[in-house]
């Protein structure tokens, strides 16, 4: 091996070297700091818009009215309404709308109460209902035989008018005239209505008024003369002023009256 040989060195010598020189930290290859997995952040409080609606759906009156029958027909025992308010929320029936149910139910005889000394009771047994249907469908068939016989009566009327008004030339021409009697009667009565001031009638009504106008204008009259008396008697002082008071009011009544006539 030539002294050549000996001065050559491998290939990855030199970049090994170098490797060495480097600093530390470009040695690591600037390594990146180890990934670290941080806490979840936390979800938005959610409103009370958006929560889920789990309130239960309240009875229909329809529905409190049939468990409130049920209280009544599986004991079949007679009750204090301070029992039935009890009672109720067992049923779906809150205490403050217990009053009103049994009352509808009162009202309506499916439900029967009845005071005993100072307590009310309420009571309803199962056949208190159909004693109702049958009432009602007595009611209602009474109601149809009625209405039947009605239509009857009203179908042979009918059949009685129609005689003897059949269409005809006589009846036609009877037509006529009554329609021509009638245009000539209203004819009348507007020209009576235009003579009405100068009925007899109206005449004399209006003599009467004018009677009552005078006797109550001398009355007053009377009457006012009498206030200005006493006016100048309890205030002698202020007698003049009273006067052209007097003047002044009287000029003012009198152009209102000229106006409005």
């Amino acid at each position: 091996m030539g002294p050549m040989a000996k001065l050559q060195r491998p290939m990855f010598a030199v970049p090994f070297l170098r490797l060495l020189f480097l600093p530390r930290r470009r040695r690591l290859g600037e390594r990146q700091a180890p990934f670290v997995l941080s806490s979840p952040s936390p979800l938005p409080a959610m409103s009370a818009s958006s929560k889920p609606q789990s309130k239960k759906r309240g009875l229909s009156l329809e529905e409190k009215r049939e468990q409130m029958l049920q209280i009544f027909y599986e004991s079949q025992d007679f009750y204090l309404l301070k029992e039935l308010e009890k009672l109720g929320p067992k049923k779906g029936v809150i205490s403050r709308s217990v009053k009103d149910v049994v009352q509808s139910l009162v009202d309506d005889d499916l439900v029967l109460k009845d005071k005993i000394g100072t307590s009310v009771y309420f009571w309803s047994l199962p056949s208190c209902a159909g004693n109702q249907l049958r009432n009602t469908y007595n009611k209602l068939e009474s109601d149809l035989s009625n209405s039947k016989k009605r239509y009857l009566e009203l179908v042979e009327h009918r059949d009685n008018l129609k005689r003897g008004r059949e269409d005809s030339e006589e009846r036609e021409s009877a037509l006529e005239e009554l329609k021509a009697v009638e245009l000539h009667h209203k004819k009348l009565k507007e020209e009576l209505a235009a003579y009405a001031d100068s009925d007899p009638a109206a005449v004399e009504a209006m003599k009467d008024a004018i009677d009552v106008a005078h006797s109550a204008a001398n009355r007053w009259t009377d009457n006012i003369f009498t206030l200005q008396q006493w006016c100048s008697t309890t205030f002698p002082q202020a007698k003049e002023l009273l006067e052209h008071m007097y003047r002044e009011v009287g000029s003012v009544l009198f152009l209102q009256v000229f106006r409005m006539n």
